[in-house]
């Protein structure tokens, strides 16, 4: 087993990658783009991460790696979606998002693309993509939404069109979802409309407090339609066998989401027979009986939330060390510098973007989710 991370320079633009690799298994890459040079106009930087992206794959990754998921972090989704499709027409489908949540070191664009070597896709009239390999199907979808009045009814639409997506795959919402990602347009305002809608579907589909929910973060996110309040992705596995999935609770610091009213999993993690896949939830500055921690203190807050971050994984018998991917959700620009420094003093190798997202509550100045993986071996079949 091999974990490799590297960041290679490429003519202003950055490449963070991050790789696992089994002998005669799977080979995973996470990798995050950004452009460096803020002065240039979008299509140029546009234009500079696309011949980034393909040198990448030619070059640094393993020939046969496919994209399975590609996300794009935008500065304005209404004006720069349009030259985003017009390049990713020409590319081989993958589950794709793009959503307006700037790059927070100034230029317009980034990309996390996730690959993988070694695996068959089709693609599904309803729009999910199947990743096949050893008897395991993962089931992605990427930027579905709907222009439903409001954020209640259009997160019920796409969580029930969701749930039919998944029963065409003789799967289900409870035995099949690992991750989600919810992205509301103006969250203060329109998040609640979104917890209400998903725990009245989860309840139709036997998720409660009792049972377990599914990893989730619900972050602003526009989409490049106004009259859209909410996009959603998310990825299921189909072929698990019981045992194979573990919900990470952390009740020394962190206390059950359905306590204040929301209703998602701090994290989940799924083992194979030659690794272990950790998603960690968006995770913020939060105590044990779910009250923010440090308000209005950006480096306390971050403190707290990489601490909880930590505990989480060590659940899953990994560390921060383990981490191959890393979003990071700011409310203030102005908070951008101190946090960076902070993250380059303490988490040098942290594979990480930085983009300006607003978290679900508004005393949280910050909020991360991450990927980790880790070796393991089971009687579970490998990836």
């Amino acid at each position: 087993m091999t974990i490799i991370k590297k960041t290679v320079e490429q003519d202003t633009i950055q490449v963070q990658i991050s790789s696992f690799e089994v002998q005669g298994g799977v080979t995973e890459y996470q990798v995050l783009i950004s452009v460096t040079d803020f002065s240039l106009p979008f299509q140029a930087q546009l234009e500079n991460l696309r011949k980034a992206y393909m040198n990448v794959v030619k070059e640094d990754l393993d020939g046969d790696a496919i994209s399975v998921f590609r996300r794009y972090f935008v500065s304005d989704a209404a004006n720069q979606t349009d030259a985003i499709m017009e390049w990713e027409c020409e590319n081989s489908y993958c589950a794709l998002s793009i959503v307006q949540q700037a790059p927070l070191n100034g230029t317009k664009l980034a990309l996390w693309t996730y690959l993988q070597t070694g695996v068959r896709t089709e693609v599904h009239k309803s729009g999910l993509l199947e990743v096949s390999r050893n008897g395991y199907r993962h089931l992605w979808l990427g930027g579905a939404y709907n222009k439903a009045v409001n954020s209640e009814y259009q997160t019920r639409l796409l969580m029930n069109d969701y749930v039919m997506q998944l029963m065409e795959q003789r799967c289900t919402l409870a035995a099949n979802c690992v991750r989600t990602w919810f992205f509301v347009q103006n969250v203060d305002v329109n998040y609640a409309g979104v917890v209400k809608a998903r725990k009245e579907v989860f309840i139709t589909q036997g998720l409660t407090e009792n049972t377990h929910y599914i990893a989730s973060t619900g972050i602003e996110g526009r989409h490049a339609d106004p009259s859209v309040l909410v996009q959603m992705d998310s990825y299921a596995v189909d072929g698990l066998e019981p045992g194979q999935i573990q919900y990470l609770y952390a009740p020394s610091h962190l206390n059950p989401t359905y306590e204040y009213g929301v209703t998602f999993e701090r994290g989940t993690s799924v083992t194979y027979g030659d690794r272990k896949q950790v998603f960690i939830s968006g995770t913020a500055s939060i105590d044990n009986r779910g009250e923010i921690v440090y308000p209005g203190d950006i480096v306390k807050q971050t403190e707290r939330m990489m601490e909880n971050i930590s505990v989480l994984l060590k659940e899953a018998d990994a560390t921060t060390r383990d981490i191959t991917q890393a979003i990071t959700y700011l409310r203030d620009m102005a908070d951008y510098a101190v946090v960076k420094e902070y993250f380059e003093a303490h988490y040098p190798d942290l594979p990480q973007l930085i983009v300006l997202a607003p978290v679900c509550r508004p005393g949280w100045l910050i909020e991360t989710e991450c990927i980790a993986e880790v070796p393991a071996e089971s009687s579970f079949k490998p990836l």
